[in-house]
């Protein structure tokens, strides 16, 4: 038996839309990585960008278990000296860009490389409920339904 490898001919993107309002963060990640890799499918090819097209609109109503919404921390270094900077989850999703935590969920999830910034092209978060990509016609993926822990009533 030969080994099957996609080309760019063979490659099927679709679109899918996520509501992330109640979800768990680091279970959402997870799934989201999972589909922009293109690991869901028969013809993943580790090379190739054979994943779909991810929307995820109300990013800001996303749920974090335990302590983690003010206990965790992100950290950015500007590569100066002394110039570490850290911020938490909860003064994100309340600032301008609640997005962001999701984004960053997601970005640490998959292998980086050109790759990975590839695939994250493809993925795209929104605060609200809205989005301008009405036009691709996306299928709802409903990741509460997936799992009974996905989803968290508080």
């Amino acid at each position: 038996m030969k080994t099957y490898i996609a080309t760019p001919k063979d490659i099927e993107k679709k679109w899918i839309l996520i509501d992330a309002d109640g979800l768990v963060l680091g279970r959402l990640a997870a799934i989201i990585a999972t589909r922009l890799r293109g690991k869901h499918k028969a013809t993943f090819t580790p090379h190739m960008d054979c994943g779909d097209n991810i929307i995820v609109v109300n990013a800001e109503k996303v749920h974090l278990t335990g302590n983690k919404r003010k206990d965790k921390r992100y950290y950015h270094y500007s590569g100066h000296p002394g110039g570490i900077k850290e911020t938490s989850p909860e003064k994100v999703l309340t600032g301008a860009h609640p997005e962001r935590v999701i984004t960053l969920a997601v970005q640490r999830m998959i292998k980086r490389g050109p790759l990975a910034r590839e695939l994250m092209r493809n993925l795209r978060v929104y605060a609200g409920p809205s989005h301008p990509h009405e036009g691709q016609s996306p299928t709802v993926l409903d990741v509460g339904a997936l799992n009974r822990k996905n989803k968290r009533s508080q």
